[in-house]
């Protein structure tokens, strides 16, 4: 993919101008700017092409112009990058040795191949913007033939499902239907815009044709419009359709030329709308933008007139109306094993019933996703009602969706193509992971900072990490990646992709050379040749030999290597260009020495029972590290004083318990040399016996931090004055031992505070937590405070507090006022058995919006349902309660 190689070009030049700033002189300075300028250009020459609307014609030319620049931006990051690393390889580290100009070997021929292209790509931006121009220029007289059945009557009257599959789900809806209606035909009378979002495929136009054609609708509307947007919206073909529409159900003919205005048109729809109650429905809307334009056309005649929005954004849903947006779920198993079976043998469900267990096991495959289950439904309804033949279709239903390229993936596609293209890098890189992997956001967002898809503009004062996390939440908003976990705040722990989704993402990614994913199961396989030319690869077979094989036949200018079953060997040192290296489920009993030699690496992942080794501090450009240990090795691990060396370290993670010592001016060998690590911002795992201020003070810009107490003594101290931008703490305790929160020495920065594991802190420890004056969120898990009572004075209040969870704990009695938590939010109580219940002046804590209960006694939530009619009556509505 061009564009996600040209960030990559430009985030390599200005590192590199930005942190060697000495190296680069004369013409070598004056090369590697106009590389930057060229990068820049192609930047925005491939923005500005996403945009327009493309025929088949134009899309050729633009696939061409981006493959061009795909070529170009990688072969000069490519010669860039290997001077970078001839350049530290030869370089003395021994003291005072003398810095070394930057090479320039075959800059100039990169130079004079980026501007070749460049003037290629000026060639076809020209013809193209004036084609472009003509076309728009086109479509702006355009008139809409319309054809004697209208929009409604096509839609409605299909007897084939298989060509608007979505147009034909019928099982699952009934709830949604109901309270659609609802909001349909109640109150209030003001105009009102009802929303239904989803992903593609899962039954929005279903569900708004359900409601268009539902026999209290079609009595409780005069007028029933239906248009379709789609993603070419056209402005007057819309103003067509309603009239048609309306003109219908008026039993009138409109008399409509080339020259009537769109303004006129509007001022047509709206006179033969005035005084009517109706039901507007806008199917298919893609963008903010488009409603805008024809939110005007809709009149408030205050008599209950409603408008029905389909659409795959949530941002377009929360744009048109932010009162509860409706947003569809996927299908759970009974309800997609009854649309399969209705679908293949009818509405008699008259099916052998030993097809049952197998089919179920079908449609769990299709994940709930209604488009698959049809699309799998057609293929059935060709086959014998036999056993044999349905599980031959379970064992290959993914070739059996993918064969369906309109059906299926097309419909997906829609979504993809939409995007803005920045946001395409970030999509395609899900492909890397294995059907059903969960991937941790902290995990994701370090991985796309590392691929240099992530890029901030100069006027952003947003983190990198932010940026990422915006990028995310735009893809999910989207309903392309989907979220499988979230905090109590909102934010997104972990997420996952649809299987139907990740088919379309590596056949993306595969025609758009952006990554090559090998899947063969065989245990021989050869790389096919046309992926010499790719940069990124995911290695998810079954077997290390077949990983091995594949690892060897990968191109040396790798960018990033994900494996599932990779050995290292040292084979790996020859990708000195390799900035990922993520290793999953694979296990070493030794780290293996030739990572350390992968200058360019930005993101390690491995899993290792040992310590790191010194040489680790050679991976100067490293950002991200992260070190598992395997299920059954229990001994903590840790890092060489020379981490402290590696200064673009931002993320670590051990695996409970892993050890750091303080930075030792005499272990390292260069005094030019940083001595900490002023960009961490994430330190997770980290023993308890190095949480020291010799350690801290060489973090000071930490932001969040994880504490495993893996010892039974209570004679330690837990140093946190150093971190003075500190916001998020989780400390766990493994082994059982009384202790005292007056170990830890808090820094009043924090914001999160988790406290899991057998501590047995005193409830008036936990009472001092007042102190800290920004504590928003604090959770007591697992027998991390014991005592039977806690009881909170006038003067203990938690002001900034919005999120209070309690899992496991053996109080009995909780004595607080509303002042106690006078900003609380949430209260989250898990197995709290023996509590009789929650305090009653919480009734007046104004600002609750949830009481979540688990497994909690009757008495607790008999208090529960009380305070939520208590704060019903004094007008706080928001109150919920949730009982599990």
């Amino acid at each position: 993919m061009a564009y996600g190689s040209v960030l990559s070009l430009l985030q390599t030049l200005e590192q590199l101008q930005q942190t060697n700033p000495e190296l680069i002189r004369g013409q070598t300075a004056e090369m590697l700017d106009f590389l930057h300028a060229t990068a820049e250009y192609f930047k925005n020459v491939l923005e500005d092409t996403s945009k327009i609307r493309r025929s088949d014609d134009d899309a050729e030319k633009i696939n061409s112009l981006e493959e061009k620049i795909r070529v170009a931006a990688s072969d000069a990051e490519d010669v860039v990058e290997l001077n970078y690393y001839q350049f530290f390889k030869g370089l003395s580290l021994k003291l005072g040795a003398a810095r070394k100009n930057f090479p320039d070997k075959d800059l100039k021929r990169v130079v004079e191949k980026m501007d070749t292209t460049k003037k290629q790509v000026m060639e076809l931006v020209s013809c193209f913007s004036s084609s472009t121009h003509d076309a728009d220029a086109d479509d702006d007289d355009q008139i809409h033939e319309l054809p004697e059945d209208s929009i409604i009557g096509k839609s409605s009257t299909s007897n084939n499902p298989m060509e608007n599959p979505e147009e034909t789900i019928v099982q699952g809806l009934d709830d949604d239907l109901t309270k659609i209606v609802k909001r349909m035909i109640f109150p209030p009378l003001d105009l009102d815009i009802v929303t239904i979002s989803g992903m593609g495929g899962i039954g929005k136009t279903t569900l708004a044709r359900k409601v268009h054609d539902h026999p209290e609708i079609r009595y409780h509307f005069d007028i029933h419009v239906w248009v379709t947007i789609s993603q070419e919206f056209r402005p007057r073909n819309v103003l067509l359709d309603a009239l048609d529409c309306i003109s219908k159900k008026l039993n009138v003919v409109d008399q409509i030329d080339k020259k009537t205005k769109n303004n006129e048109l509007a001022d047509m729809v709206q006179k033969k709308l005035k005084n009517r109650r109706y039901l507007f429905v806008v199917d298919d809307i893609w963008s903010m933008d488009v409603w805008d334009s024809i939110r005007g056309i809709f009149p408030d005649y205050h008599n209950g007139s409603r408008i029905l929005l389909t659409t795959r954004e949530t941002e377009v849903a929360m744009h048109a109306n932010t009162s509860s947006p409706h947003e569809m779920n996927l299908l759970n198993l009974d309800n997609s094993w009854k649309l399969l079976r209705d679908k293949v043998f009818g509405a008699k469900n008259d099916h052998p019933p030993e097809l049952e267990g197998i089919g179920k096991k079908i449609v769990e495959k299709c994940q709930g996703l209604p488009l698959t289950i049809l699309v799998i439904a057609g293929h059935l309804f060709k086959m014998a009602s036999t056993l044999e033949s349905w599980k031959d279709v379970s064992k290959t239903l993914d070739k059996i969706v993918v064969s369906h390229q309109d059906k299926c993936l097309g419909v997906l596609g829609l979504s993809y193509h939409h995007l803005p293209i920045h946001l395409k890098p970030c999509f395609l890189s899900m492909g890397n992971f294995p059907e059903d992997f969960h991937i941790e956001t902290w995990r994701l967002i370090q991985l796309w900072i590392a691929e240099g898809f992530i890029r901030t503009s100069g006027g952003c004062k947003k983190t990198l990490e932010e940026v990422a996390e915006d990028y995310l939440e735009d893809l999910i908003s989207r309903n392309l990646i989907l979220v499988s976990k979230r905090r109590f705040n909102g934010e997104i722990k972990a997420c996952v992709m649809h299987d139907l989704m990740r088919e379309f993402c590596l056949k993306e990614a595969n025609a758009t050379k952006f990554m090559h994913v090998e899947r063969t199961q065989g245990l021989v396989h050869t790389l096919p040749a046309q992926n010499y030319d790719v940069r990124r690869f995911s290695l998810q077979t079954q077997y290390s030999y077949v990983a091995n094989n594949c690892c060897k036949q990968l191109p040396h200018v790798a960018r990033s290597i994900y494996s599932f079953r990779l050995v290292v060997g040292p084979s790996i040192t020859r990708f000195n260009l390799l900035r990922v290296l993520a290793i999953f489920n694979r296990g070493f009993s030794s780290f293996p020495l030739e990572i350390t030699k992968l200058f360019q690496l930005r993101y390690l992942a491995i899993i290792c029972d040992s310590h790191f080794p010194s040489s680790i501090s050679g991976l100067q450009n490293l950002q991200t590290l992260i070190h598992d240990k395997s299920f059954y090795y229990r001994m903590s691990c840790g890092a060489s004083v020379n981490i402290w060396m590696m200064k673009n370290l931002r993320h670590i993670h051990f695996h409970r318990g892993g050890y750091l010592t303080g930075p030792s001016r005499e272990c390292i060998q260069n005094k030019y040399r940083v001595s900490g690590m002023p960009n961490l911002e994430e330190l997770s795992g980290l023993c308890s016996t190095s949480c020291k201020n010799e350690v801290f003070s060489g973090t000071p810009n930490l932001k969040r931090l994880i504490v495993w107490v893996t010892y039974s003594s209570t004679d330690y101290l837990i140093d946190m004055s150093s971190l003075r931008k500190l916001e998020a703490l989780k400390c766990f305790r493994e082994c059982v031992s009384k202790d005292s929160i007056k170990r830890f020495d808090f820094p009043t920065s924090l914001k999160r505070l988790t406290l899991a594991g057998r501590f047995h802190f005193l409830w008036e420890d936990i009472s001092t937590l007042v102190m800290l004056p920004n504590l928003e969120e604090l959770k007591l898990k697992d027998h991390a405070v014991s005592g039977t009572e806690w009881r909170l004075s006038d003067e203990e209040q938690f002001q900034s507090l919005k999120l209070l969870l309690l899992n496991e704990l053996d109080f009995q009695i909780w004595e607080a006022t509303c002042d106690s938590f006078p900003n609380l939010k949430h209260l989250v109580l898990k197995n709290c058995n023996k509590l009789k219940q929650i305090p009653i002046d919480f009734t007046e804590i104004f600002t609750l919006e949830s009481i979540a209960l688990h497994d909690c006694g009757t008495a607790v939530e008999g208090s529960a349902r009380d305070i939520e009619q208590e704060q019903v009556i004094m007008g706080n509505n928001p109150l919920k309660v949730y009982i599990h």
